[in-house]
């Protein structure tokens, strides 16, 4: 990499100008911070995640006006046995007279007894759309609480689509402070570890963190173009610290390295920003192409989790060039004080490649042994892979730490028609399908699968009509799909056989969880498809080789291998619920693999690029390949094992977390980076580049092969 490059000027001027590059910084985070509290962040419509048939449903519905009023219930039981009907007659109405009293509903309905005796709901419609639900809800939660308060024999409760968002909300929140708090700690530590010195190990910590706070605020105008779905601050955090420690971690080594060697601090900035920051930068642009194949999803929230991801590692692999260095060059020879005496010595004691120079030596040795051993070991983690089931999400895979979900459960056990329901909109020239639609009511509740809701009929306007009909089945992703296919494939084709013209789909909540799913599992090829076309386009232009571009995504694959072998493994089986604190679903919520699978290519192009930097630096030194893969593994190991210890401790802090997308999310990644950080790039990498030999960097022009120069290493 030439010292005229850009990532070499910006480092020299950073170097030079040390206070103006950690203004300029400053002011870069305030005014991120000043965004994230002046513009409101904007969040996703249930209309932007309208796919499929049940999209259709929901178009017609809209058009017609036949929305529905947004509604919550209350569910009265005793906890102690069957419910006292005059106790309970009473709590009802303390419920209906504060209900009644506020300005956001829109009316209480009778009280419904349960035909077991054992619990009774009231039903609330309310003013407005479901946003405005949502915005309001609070105020019923707390007018039920307080009738809690008041009936302390009683179990008073309540849910519904506005409280169970609300609930999954908290619970997310709760998770993400719960992330933050610990993740912090716990890459210090690393850091600790790794450098010996208080302020070393503080400066990749620091300047992670505040590349995720500038993040945060830079994507609040953005989400303008592309709402938040729910898990930006999640993933910003995630990948944030990830990349963030990363990136600073790889060029502080180098500069702390090229110090030892003698040269000067200013020097050392300028090596470590052409060797380095050079691979911050493709690293970098890794990431950012990976997280754009989540565009071709064309799914708003993969899109709002890609803008977010690209914005913190631009933030990220900016700080790396600029700050960094002007940091560095500020503190000097300081930047290894105060030193934590007893693990300085023993980092002084192993040395640089201390570690790897043992582990890669039997590798290089052996390369054909070393191949064949480590590809069997991953083709055993991998083979879980083929057994992968997805499935979206739904009330049996939300954690019953949140109160509404397990009202929920118990208002479902109680009441049959309160389970998962579908829409059948039915629109035909001339008027409503009413007739039809009755057809097919009388069909469905005569094949004893699905029940009417109470006093529900058919809804029409104009030529449209709607039927909504209640399956027995439990509410599970299985039973959903089996329901929704009873429907579609059987059931409403027979009750339209003899209208031809008329339009018809089903939908509703139920239905959209089902088709997004699908729609996830149709787009994956695609996306799988563009992010490993752009990365190898990428690693051929780097590197000049289609050797070494076909050997990157072929470990990759390895590594998203994996990485859907332990998900299969650890989530489909229950084995791991007590571990993990979780109950098996018996399968991965639907978005998760293509998801990973982007973070993951990205994520392996981060160090990858590093170690291959460093093998190059060494081939274009003229050493022979296997003296070149020899130096380029021992000098990058100790970094790169670093910085997948911050990954997989940030990563497995999501598997603590409560809600099992971030279970999965977590587990997924942390074994993924662990084993690609050490069976993959470790032993697999090498062997195949010794290998290959001089064949692996065709066509470059390789200078003649020497023996490798001694290169001492200055004490600091």
């Amino acid at each position: 990499m030439s010292r005229g490059s850009v990532t070499v000027r910006a480092a020299r001027w950073s170097a030079t100008h040390p206070w103006r590059a950690i203004g300029l910084w400053l002011i870069l985070v305030a005014v991120a911070v000043g965004l994230s509290v002046m513009v409101p962040k904007q969040t996703t419509k249930a209309a932007d995640t309208w796919v499929g048939q049940s999209g259709q449903a929901a178009e017609l519905i809209q058009q017609a006006g036949l929305d529905g009023k947004p509604s919550e219930t209350v569910l009265v039981t005793d906890p102690d046995g069957p419910l006292n009907r005059t106790e309970a007659t009473t709590a009802l109405t303390q419920l209906k007279q504060k209900l009644t009293a506020l300005d956001s509903v829109a009316g209480v309905g009778e009280p419904v007894w349960a035909e077991n005796g054992k619990a009774a709901l009231l039903p609330i419609e309310l003013k407005g759309s479901a946003d405005d639900a949502a915005d309001n809800v609070e105020k019923l939660v707390a007018a039920t609480a307080d009738v809690q308060q008041n009936n302390q024999g009683l179990s008073i409760q309540q849910t519904g689509g506005a409280s169970l968002d609300a609930g999954i909300w908290k619970q997310v929140g709760s998770d993400l402070a719960k992330a933050e708090k610990l993740s912090l700690p716990i890459t210090f530590a690393l850091m600790l570890l790794v450098f010996g010195a208080l302020i070393a190990a503080g400066i990749p910590v620091l300047l992670a963190f505040s590349a995720v706070g500038a993040a945060l605020g830079f994507y609040a105008p953005l989400s303008y173009l592309f709402p938040d779905g729910g898990s930006v601050a999640n993933v910003v955090l995630l990948i944030g610290m990830a990349v963030g420690v990363d990136y600073s971690l790889f060029y502080l080594k180098r500069e702390r390295e090229e110090r030892r060697r003698g040269h000067s601090t200013v020097d050392a900035v300028e090596i470590a920003a052409a060797t380095s920051g050079h691979s911050v930068v493709v690293s970098g642009l890794a990431v950012i192409v990976s997280m754009a194949g989540l565009y071709v999803a064309q799914d708003p929230v993969f899109s709002s989790m890609a803008t977010a991801t690209i914005v913190v590692v631009a933030v990220a692999v900016l700080g790396s060039l600029t700050v960094l260095p002007a940091l560095l060059a500020k503190l000097g020879h300081r930047v290894d004080r105060p030193r934590v005496p007893l693990v300085w010595r023993l980092n002084r004691r192993i040395g640089p490649g201390g570690i790897s120079r043992r582990l890669v030596a039997p590798v290089l040795r052996f390369p054909k042994v070393a191949l064949l051993l480590s590809a069997v070991a991953v083709v055993a983690l991998a083979v879980p892979a083929l057994g992968l089931k997805t499935d979206p999400g739904g009330l049996n895979t939300l954690p019953d730490s949140i109160p509404e979900v397990k009202t929920m459960q118990q208002l479902q056990a109680n009441f049959p028609s309160e389970g998962m329901a579908y829409d059948v909109v039915a629109k035909a020239d001339g008027k409503a399908p009413v007739e039809a639609l009755a057809t097919l009511q009388r069909e469905a509740v005569a094949s004893k699968q699905f029940v009417v809701p109470p006093g529900q009929a058919v809804r029409t306007a104009g030529d449209t009509a709607v039927l909504t009909l209640v399956s027995v089945l439990p509410d599970t992703s299985e039973d959903a799909k089996v329901a929704l296919n009873q429907l579609r494939d059987t059931l409403v084709p027979q009750a339209f056989d003899t209208m031809p013209g008329a339009t018809w789909a089903v939908g509703g909540e139920t239905a959209s969880g089902v088709d997004y799913g699908a729609n996830q599992r149709d787009k994956l090829p695609y996306v799988i498809a563009f992010v490993l076309g752009l990365t190898l386009l990428m690693m051929l232009f780097t590197f000049r080789s289609p050797a070494i571009a076909i050997v990157t995504t072929l470990l990759n694959l390895a590594s998203v291998a994996v990485c859907f072998g332990a998900l299969s493994l650890v989530f489909q089986h229950t084995w791991a619920e007590g571990l993990l604190d979780f109950t098996s679903p018996g399968f991965v919520i639907s978005w998760i693999p293509l998801f990973l699978f982007v973070i993951l290519i990205g994520l392996s192009m981060d160090y990858h690029v590093f170690v291959l930097g460093r093998i190059r630096e060494a081939v274009q030194d003229g050493l022979a390949p296997a003296e070149a893969v020899r130096r380029g593994i021992t000098e990058s190991a100790g970094v790169v094992t670093s910085a997948a210890a911050v990954m997989v401790s940030v990563f497995a802090l999501f598997a603590t977390l409560g809600m099992i997308e971030m279970k999965q999310m977590g587990v997924g990644l942390a074994v993924a980076v662990l084993v690609d950080a050490t069976l993959v790039r470790i032993v697999m990498l090498p062997a195949i580049l010794v290998l290959l030999g001089r064949k692996a960097w065709w066509p470059n022009k390789l200078p003649v092969a020497t023996a490798e120069p001694e290169r001492e290493l200055v004490a600091v």
